[in-house]
């Protein structure tokens, strides 16, 4: 595989605290299990201001950290219009947060808005939203999300690697 520049991946979620996190910091783990960190620039934000400056959830925090992830960096934000310029692609968590970015979008820039779990490979599903739940929907979010991002890795990856008119393609 030739060197590649970086892919900017925006997560999203309604608040930034629970799915987002965990799928910038489980996307960020994955990469850097292949040696391939360097070829990503990642982030998380969420559709809603409600806790912007909050640091992840202590749930999301507990279960990051039982996997060997460390989220604890991470601030909450909400998505900007700069971002829609500033990213390649955006993955939001479930189909509400895909609308809303879709509706948020400069019409150029809605081509690049995604499910997650869809774009992945794994089908059109969401990821729940485990905050109102127990520390059972955490493992659930954190084992889909594990799964996603290997397979959008994989995904992504594979792109990169396979010619495309002899040409390797950096586009996903």
């Amino acid at each position: 595989m030739t060197e590649q520049p970086a892919l900017s991946i925006l997560f999203v979620c309604h608040g930034n605290i629970c799915r987002s996190p965990l799928a910038e910091g489980i996307f960020r783990a994955v990469a850097a299990e292949r040696g391939l960190s360097h070829l990503f620039r990642l982030d998380s934000a969420g559709t809603g201001g409600w806790h912007i400056g909050s640091a992840p959830d202590p749930r999301s925090v507990a279960i990051a950290a039982r996997h060997g992830v460390d989220i604890t960096g991470q601030c909450a934000r909400k998505v900007t219009a700069d971002d829609f310029r500033a990213f390649d692609l955006m993955l939001g968590m479930d189909s509400t947060n895909v609308e809303e970015l879709r509706r948020m979008a400069p019409e150029d820039a809605r081509q690049r808005v995604h499910l997650f779990l869809d774009y992945a490979g794994l089908g059109p599903r969401d990821v729940p939203d485990p905050y109102f739940g127990g520390p059972d929907g955490f493992a659930d979010v954190y084992r889909m999300i594990r799964e996603a991002s290997e397979s959008l890795l994989d995904r992504i990856t594979e792109r990169w690697s396979t010619p495309a008119s002899g040409q390797a393609s950096s586009t996903i």
